[in-house]
Parts: structure tokens; sequence; C-alpha cells
């Protein structure tokens, strides 16, 4: 089985919920692939969105490009609705100035069907993720 980005839009990947959004800059563009377009939040904190795989995957490696997120949490669970999600992974990202955040993560356990990312904190009123990208394999279908 090849390894292949699991967060992206043409691999059948939804954002199902994001607790803002700015219809210029929409939670999908996220997973769409494009380095150019982002999701925004709108002020206060903390701000989340939730990813469904419409399968089970096994995450070798997440990388987030963000702006101006301070702490990030990441919940996953192997449910087939989202709910019961337990804590995964949480990081303080350090600020960087004019430049884009880029976070990689190497996992372990990395079993999921949903992921729920929380921007807890952030170094301004504002942030964004430009890419969520997940490195793994799909494991089986949802039935």
């Amino acid at each position: 089985m090849r390894k292949i980005d699991l967060c992206l839009s043409s691999e059948g990947t939804e954002v199902i919920l994001a607790t803002s959004s700015d219809e210029k800059h929409p939670p999908e563009n996220m997973i769409d692939g494009n380095p150019e377009t982002f999701w925004t939040t709108t002020g206060m904190f903390p701000q989340e969105f939730i990813i469904c795989f419409h399968k089970h995957v096994r995450i070798e490696r997440l990388v987030i490009q963000s702006y101006f997120v301070r702490t990030l949490r990441i919940e996953k669970t192997t449910s087939k609705e989202p709910v019961d999600f337990e804590p995964w992974i949480e990081r303080d990202l350090v600020h960087t100035e004019g430049q884009l955040q880029n976070e990689e993560i190497m996992t372990r356990d990395g079993h999921a069907t949903y992921l729920r990312f929380m921007i807890i904190s952030a170094f301004d009123h504002f942030a964004s993720v430009h890419r969520v990208s997940a490195e793994g394999l799909a494991v089986s279908n949802l039935s």
C-alpha cells in the first residue's frame, strides 16, 4: 500500500465543522492542496475544526502550516461519528514573523476516522491554517 496525503479533499476528506468561517477563506481551503489558500479564524480563542476521513486511516506524519498559532491541540477518534475524541498531540508552536509556521509531527498510534484540531491560543487576534497534511495509509472503509 502506498502512503498518501490523507488530508486532501481529492481523497474524499472533508472539514465537517469549523468554529469560524470567512467566505473568502473557508475551512475547505486547508485540504484543497493549494498553498495559496487558507482558513482564517475570526477572533476569540479557542477555535477548532474537525476533519473527517470517511475511512479508517493510520497517520504516520502530520504537517500543519499555519500563521500566528501559539498552542495547538489535536484529538482523534476511530468512531463512525465525530464523538469520543481522545487527546493525542499538544504543541506550543514558535512564532515565525513574516513566514508560515511549518509544524511537522511524527506520530504514534495514529489510527483515526476523525481528527479535531483546537487552536487554544494565538500570537495575534486572528490565526490562519494554510494546510493540514497527514501522510499515511487508508486501513479500511467504514462499515
